[in-house]
């Protein structure tokens, strides 16, 4: 669940922190009190486009925060996918915007925009009005049975996507094949001189490795042998040598180490070093009598790596990769060759793939047939508890053997009557923006018990509607309330009396500046508020004994829940 907004230096907001609770939080506010602020800075801080436009006029920049508490299954995915999270569940999204970049963290390592939009799917469902859109896009329905329908049809859709891609890449080879004999015959050639090339160097993985150090030892032998001459010049030369004047000071430490045992130890010390250096000095001379310079070895080292830079050069820059370009130049030269046979197989081969998709397409529109059928009786019951009373819905999916796509070959369309006597029509075509909100709210509560995500936050749901059915759009929200957190942004008194924890945004002008605020109510103050919704001029008793029947329904509905 989210824990913690915390909100700074974005738009008219100067600072705010807002503590959520578990169940359902409303946000509430005059029009242009800043609501939108609450969702753009959710949006932002889960990966949403970022523009320096939005810092606070004189900030530096701008920050978003957001603390949720993951439960045991979202904790899983989020490990899944390779994010560090301790078992305590604690997730701290950060989002920081300045003029010149902006900077996403979470629990204080930085993640990109892609990552925040991964870790957003698993966090929380966010639902505005372009959400509600999505519900006029065909594209959308085929997610929305596949979802229902869940474990019986995912991993046929897995199957299939796989299956799907094997045989695009089969029509690619076709469609790239080259008809022209004369040009076959050039590549056929230019093959077998590119494969002679590479057998002819057998080479060996690892070989220029070898060789390179080989050659930069070789190049180098001048230089190694005066290093080395260098060295037993200076551990014992004819002056001052390293082993002279140690052993002069291990002979004065010797002579007095009896009158000291921490004399005697360094003495001893002394004496271990000395030997050191003796055995430093026969490993140079050891070394020095087998460095020599064979001019015939150099000649063939240097002829050697030029064939093979030659080579890397050519086809790739390591020999491994040489060695398999030289497999698939074999494969293609002995396709070529063979060039009537594997076009035959290669048309085989789309038969074979095309009948199995087409088998797996069967199946899947099976399942969804009878998913859908489920989806529409529960569809059907949760729009009348919306006050749809007279509303018709069929989904309708019709399949075309020839549209076969990554998901299948099914379209879905969406049928719907929402008044007596019309004809069933395409949703896009006859559902407002109020019956598009309403009809989300369904799905959603349909779909709750199915998904992991525990915290869902509804921007604009009750966008068009009033009076009784803005009373049923409450009470299931309140529903939803029993098994997620829920997160709403409403002008409704019904929805807002619906809440546990209710929060005003409000504007104040604060040393000459617009601010946004954002308070937690108490009773008193809910109430006031819902008085304020209810159209009340001024807060009279009657406006606030209607706010109070208000919050009464909500706790008659949580006692009956």
């Amino acid at each position: 669940m989210l824990e913690t907004l915390h909100v700074r230096d974005l738009a008219l907001v100067k600072e705010i922190e807002i503590d959520f609770k578990d169940g359902f939080n409303v946000l509430t506010g005059e029009t242009g009190a800043g609501k939108s602020i609450i969702l753009g800075s959710v949006n932002l801080a889960l990966g949403g486009k970022a523009s320096a436009d939005l810092i606070r006029n004189g900030a530096e920049s701008a920050l978003i925060e957001l603390v949720f508490r993951l439960n045991q299954k979202e904790l899983l995915k989020v490990k899944e996918l390779d994010f560090d999270v301790e078992d305590d569940g604690v997730v701290i999204l950060q989002r920081k915007i300045t003029p010149q970049k902006t900077v996403s963290r979470m629990n204080g390592q930085t993640v990109s925009v892609s990552q925040l939009k991964q870790l957003s799917e698993i966090l929380m469902d966010v639902y505005g009005q372009h959400d509600y859109q999505s519900l006029l896009k065909a594209s959308s329905y085929i997610s929305m049975i596949d979802d229902f329908a869940g474990d019986d049809i995912s991993d046929l859709l897995g199957n299939l996507k796989a299956e799907y891609s094997n045989y695009r890449d089969l029509l690619k080879k076709r469609e790239n094949e080259n008809s022209d004999e004369s040009v076959r015959n050039r590549e056929i050639e230019l093959l077998k001189y590119e494969i002679e090339e590479i057998e002819k160097a057998n080479l060996e993985v690892g070989e220029d490795e070898e060789l390179e150090n080989r050659f930069r030892f070789l190049t180098n032998i001048r230089k190694i042998m005066e290093a080395v001459s260098g060295a037993q010049m200076a551990i014992d030369g004819d002056e001052a040598s390293a082993i002279e004047m140690i052993g002069f000071a291990g002979n004065r430490l010797k002579s007095v180490e009896g009158y000291d045992e921490d004399v005697r130890n360094i003495a001893e010390s002394v004496a271990e070093a000395e030997s050191l250096l003796f055995d430093i000095k026969r490993a140079l001379k050891s070394y020095e009598d087998k460095l020599e310079f064979d001019g015939e070895e150099f000649s063939v080292i240097e002829e050697r790596l030029n064939i093979i830079n030659h080579l890397k050069d050519k086809y790739s820059p390591s020999i491994e990769k040489i060695l398999l370009v030289c497999q698939e130049k074999s494969e293609d030269l002995n396709r070529l060759m063979n060039y009537e046979d594997y076009l035959q197989k290669l048309e085989n081969d789309i038969n074979i793939s095309k009948k199995l998709l087409l088998q797996m397409c069967e199946k899947i529109s099976g399942i969804r047939k009878v998913a859908a059928l489920n989806l529409e009786k529960k569809l059907i019951e949760a729009l009348k508890s919306l006050n749809f009373l007279n509303t018709e819905l069929k989904i309708m999916i019709n399949s075309d053997l020839e549209k076969i796509t990554a998901t299948g070959y099914d379209n879905v369309e969406f049928l719907i009557s929402t008044n007596p006597g019309e004809k069933l029509k395409p949703m896009h075509q006859i559902a407002s923006g109020g019956e598009l909100s309403r009809i989300m709210l369904a799905i959603k509560s349909i779909f709750a018990d199915k998904e992991d995500v525990s915290t869902l936050l509804f921007d604009e749901i009750d966008s068009g509607i009033s009076g009784t059915t803005a009373y049923k759009v409450a009470e299931m929200m309140n529903g939803l309330s029993d098994n997620h957190q829920l997160i709403a942004i409403t002008h409704l008194p019904q929805i807002a009396a619906m809440g546990g924890a209710h929060y005003m945004i409000s504007k104040k002008v604060i040393d000459d500046r617009t601010v946004t605020t954002i308070e937690m109510l108490d009773e008193f103050g809910s109430i006031n508020e819902l008085a304020r919704m209810l159209g009340a001029d001024e807060i009279t008793e009657t406006a606030i004994e209607n706010a109070k029947e208000l919050k009464n329904r909500r706790t008659e509905k949580r006692n009956i829940s």
